[in-house]
């Protein structure tokens, strides 16, 4: 006991919303543990979670790409000095929980594209940042400002049993990171100011993201055996992907369920 006293736990201190990248830190989390409840709603990830665990899986989509970042940079994860990382993603985990779902339960698959178009080249950048600040060679930078945004969404793939993104088919998503990542070293090393490098870098990255999503820009598949079956990824993108789909297509694709909750 008198250890215990000796020793008490403080409440206050740590709480910062802004300096030093902290605010665009911030809207990174919140987008991303939105992201992660969002996507452990998503019928194709979908296992019976409690509402516990939908916040959990937005917790770890919104916290685990900065704990993976800060981990390979021999930092303590910014959660755990700043609590306001863990109530950002809180609130965002719950309003990914509630609004999943539009009217006639379909899910709202341009709403969950839209938010990691901007959420995967924001925390791209904040990696490139935190890696030129800890010293690292433009190929370490590169390689943060990619496992950073990516590591979040393979948490979830690999607690959900689906086969984590960046290995499979789908829209540009590692091509978007590094992309990013690249765009902000450029103009890092051009001299720009901070702001100005982050701006264009997240802009650019966002708007070649969406026009991925929209035209079906796909990274390459591999050379597939002899006699192969190419299978049904499962991953709806937006613009032609979606326009014109039956509700049969729709479920297929993982987004239409019924009244009950289950798929069609």
């Amino acid at each position: 006991m008198s250890l215990l006293m000796a020793y008490p736990v403080d409440w206050l201190p740590g709480w910062k919303w802004s300096g030093d990248y902290t605010g665009i830190a911030l809207v990174a989390a919140f987008a991303n543990a939105l992201n992660g409840a969002l996507l452990a709603r998503r019928p194709d990830h979908y296992k019976n979670f409690t509402v516990v665990g939908i916040f959990l899986m937005g917790l770890l989509m919104g916290l685990g790409r900065g704990v993976t970042r800060d981990v390979l940079l021999a930092k303590i994860p910014g959660f755990l000095t700043n609590p306001a990382f863990i109530l950002v993603a809180l609130i965002s985990g719950a309003i990914g929980y509630f609004t999943a779902y539009s009217e006639g339960q379909l899910f709202r698959e341009g709403y969950f594209q839209l938010i990691t178009s901007f959420s995967l080249p924001l925390y791209a950048v904040t990696g490139a940042i935190a890696a030129s600040k800890a010293g690292l060679p433009v190929a370490g930078v590169l390689a943060i400002g990619i496992i950073g945004p990516t590591a979040g969404r393979w948490y979830v793939d690999v607690s959900c049993d689906v086969p984590p993104k960046q290995f499979i088919r789908g829209e540009w998503f590692v091509t978007i990171a590094l992309l990013t990542a690249v765009i902000w070293v450029i103009c890092d090393g051009a001299g720009l100011p901070s702001p100005a490098s982050t701006a264009i870098s997240v802009v650019i990255g966002y708007v070649v993201r969406v026009l991925a999503l929209f035209y079906g820009w796909e990274e390459p598949l591999a050379k597939e055996p002899s006699g192969a079956y190419i299978h049904d990824d499962g991953r709806p993108q937006l613009g032609r992907k979606l326009k014109g789909k039956s509700q049969r297509e729709l479920a297929s694709l993982g987004l239409s369920v019924n009244d009950s909750g289950d798929s069609k």
